[in-house]
C-alpha cells in the first residue's frame, strides 16, 4: 500500500477529520457487537462510561514525573496495591503500571537479569520457559542478550517440569510459568516451577497477563483454581493485564514483585547528563496518564462484586463454547482449560477431515474474528463479557462453517497473533 508522503499544507475542520476517521474504521473487527474473541474486552456500557470520562480527564497528563502530577502517583500506587491484594501479595509487595503484558514481562525479565548480576555475578543469565510461554519472553531475551531455553509441554499442554529441570543450569536466572498460558488456556504447575527456580537461586515469574483478573474471581465463585499466585513460596514476580479481563482500555498492565528489593532491579537511574536526574520505573519514559486513570476508574466502578459478576458470566459463556464445540463432529477443544480461553482444533476421530483454518476463513466471512495458532492448527478464542449475548449465534455459525468447509482446505497456513505492516 502506498501512502501520500506529504501532510496537508492547510489544516482541516474538526468534522471532516473525524468523518475520515470513522470511514477508516469500516473494515475493523466488530468488537462492539461481541464478534471478536480477543484484542478488545467489553465490560459493558457503564464500564465504557466511567473509562471514557476518566480518559478525557487525563488525556494530556504525563506520568514521566509524578511530582508534577501527584494524582498519577496516587493512581499507580492504589492500582498496584489493589492488584497485589487480589493476588495475595505480602505486605512487602511492590510494583508498577506498564503499557501492557509485553512490557510487564520485559520488566520482570530485566529484574531477574539485574538481580543475578548483582547477587550471583552472572552477566547475561539464561531463561527457561515452556513452549507455551508468551512470545514476549523470547522478545525480552533478544533485547537483553540473554540465552533462552524452550522446553516441551506435557500431554495436557501444561509445562513439563522435568523437561524444564533438564534445561536449568547454574547460569539460569529466570524460570517461567503461566497462569494460564495463552494457547490452550491451562495453568502451569506453578509450585513445582517455583521450587525448580529455587534450586539454582533463579527468579520465578508467573505470567498471569491472561488470568490475573480472572482466576481470583473464579476462585471466589467456587471454581477450582490450582495454586499460582503469591501464596506459592518462591514466586518472585507476577504480570497481570488490567486491559484484558480487567476491562480497562488499552494499554495498562501491572508487574508485581514480592518485595521492593526485588522491584528495584527493574528501575533505571541516571544522573550523568545535563538534563538532571533521570529515573524510569519501566521501559517507557513519558507515560500517558489516560490508561492509568481509566484503569483506576474501572476498578473502582466494578469493585470485587462487579468483577465476580462479569467473571461468572464469562466462565459460563466459555463453558457453553466448549460444550458447543465438542458437540460438532470433526471439532475438539485442546486441553482441559476451565476458564476463559478456548482452543478449537480438528478432531482426528471425526467422520471427515476438517481444516480449522478453512473454518476460520468461513467464520471471518460471517464477521467473527478468531486467532489462528499452532502447532497444532487451531482457532483461539478469548471469551469475555462482550461475547455472552451473541454466543448462541456464534455456535450456529460455527456449525454452518463446519458444514461449508468439510472436506476442503485452504492454502493459507499463516498464524498471526500480532503483525507488522
Amino acid at each position: 500500500m502506498i501512502f501520500d508522503m506529504e501532510m496537508s499544507q492547510h489544516g482541516r475542520n474538526v468534522d471532516d477529520v473525524i468523518a475520515d476517521l470513522k470511514a477508516k474504521r469500516v473494515g475493523d473487527a466488530r468488537w462492539q457487537d461481541g464478534r471478536t474473541f480477543g484484542l478488545v474486552f467489553d465490560g459493558g456500557p457503564s464500564v465504557h462510561t466511567v473509562a471514557e470520562q476518566a480518559a478525557i480527564m487525563y488525556l494530556h497528563e504525563n506520568a514521566l514525573n509524578p511530582m508534577a502530577f501527584p494524582s498519577l502517583g496516587e493512581i499507580q500506587n492504589e492500582v498496584v496495591a489493589w492488584t497485589a491484594g487480589l493476588l495475595h501479595g505480602p505486605d512487602t509487595a511492590a510494583g508498577f503500571l506498564t503499557s501492557g503484558g509485553t512490557e510487564s514481562i520485559q520488566c520482570a525479565v530485566l529484574a531477574a537479569r539485574e538481580r543475578c548480576r548483582a547477587e550471583r555475578g552472572i552477566e547475561f543469565g539464561e531463561i527457561v520457559v515452556a513452549e507455551s510461554a508468551h512470545a514476549a519472553f523470547h522478545k525480552s531475551a533478544h533485547m537483553y542478550g540473554m540465552p533462552i531455553h524452550t522446553t516441551p509441554v506435557g500431554d495436557h499442554w501444561t509445562a513439563d517440569v522435568d523437561a524444564m529441570a533438564a534445561a536449568v543450569t547454574d547460569q539460569t536466572v529466570l524460570v517461567v510459568g503461566s497462569a494460564p498460558q495463552f494457547p490452550q488456556g491451562v495453568v502451569d504447575p506453578i509450585p513445582e516451577i517455583a521450587q525448580l527456580a529455587a534450586t539454582v537461586g533463579a527468579n520465578c515469574h508467573v505470567d498471569a497477563c491472561m488470568g490475573g483478573f480472572v482466576l481470583p474471581f473464579a476462585e471466589m465463585l467456587g471454581r477450582p483454581v490450582p495454586p499460582w499466585d503469591f501464596r506459592v513460596d518462591g514466586v518472585h514476580s507476577i504480570s497481570a493485564d488490567i486491559h484484558k479481563l480487567g476491562y480497562a482500555p488499552k494499554g495498562v498492565s501491572v508487574v508485581l514483585h514480592r518485595t521492593k528489593e526485588l522491584r528495584r532491579h527493574q528501575i533505571f537511574l541516571f544522573d550523568a547528563w545535563l538534563g538532571g536526574f533521570y529515573g524510569s520505573p519501566n521501559l517507557q519514559g513519558t507515560r500517558s496518564g489516560l490508561p492509568m486513570a481509566a484503569a483506576w476508574a474501572v476498578m473502582q466502578h466494578l469493585g470485587i462484586d462487579g468483577y465476580v459478576e462479569l467473571t461468572g458470566k464469562v466462565l459460563e459463556t466459555a463453558d457453553r463454547v466448549r460444550a458447543g464445540v465438542s458437540a460438532i463432529d470433526g471439532l475438539r477443544v485442546l486441553g482441559d482449560g476451565d476458564y476463559h480461553l478456548v482452543a478449537i482444533a480438528s478432531d482426528p476421530a471425526g467422520d471427515a477431515p476438517l481444516d480449522v483454518f478453512a473454518l476460520g476463513d468461513a467464520m471471518a466471512k460471517r464477521d467473527w474474528y478468531l486467532d489462528r495458532q499452532g502447532p497444532p492448527d487451531s482457532l483461539h478464542a478469548t471469551v469475555s463479557n462482550g461475547n455472552a449475548a451473541v454466543i448462541d449465534q456464534f455456535l450456529v455459525d460455527l456449525q454452518a462453517g463446519v458444514d461449508e468447509v468439510r472436506g476442503h482446505t485452504t492454502a493459507d497456513r499463516t498464524t498471526t497473533y500480532s503483525a507488522v505492516e
